[in-house]
């Protein structure tokens, strides 16, 4: 355990606090970490959002996507003197569905997610990722507070 270590990042404090607890356990048992983001397509169909023509959620989307590399950019800087192995990767789509893709296609053996995202409302009406991703993971998922 911990020799790959999955950990999504959104820009919030929990997910940053994962980072460092992910960070902290590959330096301590010699793992690599998979850092990913994952964002929402804009008009994906989410019953919260109104009707678009197509170039305004296109123009969204490219947004989205942007904000995802920036993300990762972040993620990059705060592990900055990190020595160990490190790969990003940025996704568009469901978040629980993508991470837990990720975690099998990738072999990681350990997921680090922080307790809320950025997701607000939705979160609270859908359920929280980290909650989906706890409750359907095949390795070990550590939630950090």
């Amino acid at each position: 355990m911990f020799k790959k270590i999955l950990v999504p990042v959104d820009g919030s404090q929990t997910s940053w606090k994962a980072l460092d607890t992910a960070r902290s356990l590959a330096e301590k048992y010699d793992g690599r970490l998979l850092v990913i983001t994952v964002m929402i397509p804009y008009g994906s169909g989410s019953f919260l959002q109104m009707s678009l023509d197509q170039t305004l959620i296109d123009q969204n989307n490219a947004a989205m996507k942007k904000a995802g590399f920036a993300t990762l950019d972040m993620a990059k800087d705060k592990l900055g003197s990190y020595a160990g192995d490190v790969e990003y990767l940025e996704e568009t789509g469901n978040p629980a569905e993508l991470i837990l893709d990720a975690c099998k296609e990738k072999g990681c053996d350990t997921i680090v997610i922080g307790s809320r995202g950025l997701s607000g409302v939705e979160e609270f009406l859908l359920g929280s990722v980290s909650s989906k991703v706890s409750q359907y993971a095949k390795v070990p998922v550590v939630v950090v507070k």
